[in-house]
């Protein structure tokens, strides 16, 4: 058999495989040929490889790449390489070619008086030179750019990365100071010291019970959240009064009938009743 003769066998089976392509999905729809009057416009397969954000940065960049001295431009070459890039991007954007045109026209107009004859001023200073202006110009813009870069290196929330947030549910309980024994000594010699200061002299006997006055103090803290712990003492009635009444706060504290608390250290102390579980 020859090879043309072989040629009808094998084009159906091709033209399958060709058929069973899909080249783009159009809503959804598979596209299995190119359309004969597809139009790609040329601007679409251009490639800009060099974006600058103004004319400033244009001449710097062409200063910059040839290693041209900032403070003696060589303004012709810089002059002609200018030019030549304004006339690129007329091509696609003639509003944005405005802004790079007057720095050209700035660019020659600086060699026009670069060419006259230099002429003294009135005072005999030196003239300044023409590029002076236009390297300030540039260095400014130099200084910011890198300024600018470094800011951009910083890391930046959002963008370099994320702040983490967690959430945390905890009850918080007030956790109040215990009472030092050192605290309520000094407190009880304070009180005692005071008694002894108001006590009148008494020739009697009196009989006191603990009981009575563990009675006395349950009754005045029944109506109260917290009482100084001085008030609880009747300094005028003596000092075995008050001695007796200082012996029924320790013994209602022991058996956790009240609470003697303080806020913070040096602070006042407090005595209440003690909190019955529910």
């Amino acid at each position: 058999m020859s090879a043309d003769a072989a040629t009808p066998a094998d084009a159906p089976a091709s033209s399958g495989v060709q058929a069973d392509l899909v080249f783009a999905r159009i809503h959804g729809e598979p596209l299995h040929r190119l359309p004969h009057d597809l139009y790609i416009p040329p601007d679409a397969l251009e490639v800009f490889l060099e974006s600058f954000e103004g004319p400033l940065d244009l001449l710097l960049y062409l200063i910059r790449k040839q290693n041209f001295n900032i403070l003696d431009i060589p303004l012709a070459e810089v002059t002609r390489q200018y030019l030549g890039y304004i006339e690129e991007i007329r091509r696609h954007n003639l509003e944005l070619a405005g802004d790079y045109l007057l720095m050209a026209a700035l660019l020659i107009d600086i060699k026009s008086r670069m060419l006259l004859p230099v002429r003294k001023a009135d005072t005999g200073e030196e003239v300044e030179d023409p590029r002076a202006e236009l390297a300030r110009r540039l260095l400014e813009y130099e200084r910011i750019k890198l300024g600018a870069l470094q800011i951009d290196r910083i890391p930046q929330i959002g963008r370099d990365f994320l702040q983490a947030q967690v959430l945390l549910e905890q009850t918080i309980d007030v956790q109040l100071p215990e009472v030092n024994v050192v605290d309520l000594r000094s407190a009880w010699a304070d009180i005692l010291r005071r008694a002894k200061l108001v006590q009148h002299h008494r020739i009697s006997r009196e009989e006191l019970s603990v009981r009575e006055h563990m009675t006395i103090v349950l009754r005045s803290l029944q109506d109260r959240r917290f009482a100084e712990f001085e008030e609880m003492f009747d300094a005028t009635r003596g000092v075995p009064v008050v001695v007796v009444t200082f012996i029924a706060l320790l013994e209602l504290a022991k058996e956790s009938l009240i609470e003697i608390t303080q806020a913070a250290a040096y602070a006042p102390i407090y005595v209440r009743l003690a909190y019955s579980p529910s």
